[in-house]
Formats: C-alpha cells, sequence, structure tokens
C-alpha cells in the first residue's frame, strides 16, 4: 500500500530571487521525510498539477494526501482523479509544516538565493541530506541514536568521496 503523504503549501516556502517571488513546493511521508521539491514561480493549479505529476511518477499514488486549503490543490486534484484522497484539516499539516524550518534555517545561513535553479538544486540536496541524517532521536536510547549516526556519517562520507 502506499504511503500517506503531505504536500507542502508553498506560502511558507517562498523565496526572492533577484526581487521576484519563487515558490517552493515539497512533498512528506508521514515520518517526515522529504520526498520531492519542486521549485516554481506561480502558485497556481498548473504549478500544483505539474508537482503531483512528478510526485505521482516517481512514488505512485498515496492512500490519503495531506494538504492545506490552497485551492490549486483541489483543481490539480480534480484533473488526476484523486479529490477522494484529499484531507484538509486545521492541525493535518503540521508535520509537513515542520519539515520546512530546518530547509529555512540553511537558506539563512547561504544568505539567500541568486538562480532558481540554485534554489531547486539547493532543496533537493538538502532534503537529501537531512533525511540521511535526521533521526528519530526521541525514540531511541543515546547510544543507539550516536550508532546510527556514526553509520551516516560513514555511509555519507563513501557517497562523497
Amino acid at each position: 500500500m502506499a504511503p500517506r503523504r503531505g504536500l507542502r503549501d508553498p506560502k511558507g516556502g517562498v523565496a526572492k530571487i533577484n526581487g521576484e517571488m519563487h515558490y517552493l513546493w515539497r512533498a512528506v511521508d508521514q515520518e517526515g521525510e522529504v520526498l520531492e521539491s519542486f521549485a516554481s514561480k506561480t502558485r497556481d493549479k498548473a504549478a500544483a498539477l505539474t508537482f503531483m505529476k512528478k510526485l505521482m511518477k516517481r512514488h505512485g499514488r498515496a492512500r490519503a494526501i495531506t494538504t492545506d486549503g490552497l485551492r490549486s490543490y483541489k483543481a490539480a486534484m480534480k484533473d488526476l482523479g484523486n479529490t477522494a484522497k484529499q484531507e484538509v484539516g486545521r492541525w493535518a499539516n503540521n508535520r509537513v509544516e515542520n519539515s520546512h524550518l530546518p530547509f529555512r534555517r540553511r537558506e539563512r545561513a547561504m544568505l539567500r538565493f541568486r538562480q532558481m535553479k540554485t534554489l531547486q538544486k539547493f532543496s533537493s540536496v538538502h532534503a537529501a541530506f537531512h533525511n540521511h541524517f535526521n533521526q528519530d532521536r526521541h525514540l531511541i536510547s543515546r547510544e543507539t541514536y550516536k550508532a546510527q549516526r556514526s553509520a551516516a556519517l560513514a555511509e555519507w562520507k563513501t557517497l562523497a568521496a
């Protein structure tokens, strides 16, 4: 069965590049791992449709898709035939909203972006990096956490070499 996904509303995923607003669309699974990220100049049905098609092509169809109230999602879901799978709730989208925080922290340290291509590249690399090192710290003991963290770092070093 396909995983449950949450789609990131680009309201919080706004990046100003050379005075123009650009939007970052993100999909997150039920454990908080970023599945896909997509940068666009618009926040309309066409952008939502492009993002959802890209997401479904790579990860398949989901049992349920949690979004916020952005009307672009509803219009895109209607075109794809997923309207019954959409869940919109007051706190349902919290996991997706919180997944945006580490990205914002890193973006501030970089002193913003200069091109949309850079935004797209950074968001996909950051997602892979964050997913690799993001451990469920609150669910495991300190020894297990340190062992998993060391293993992740060793694996990352072999990938980067």
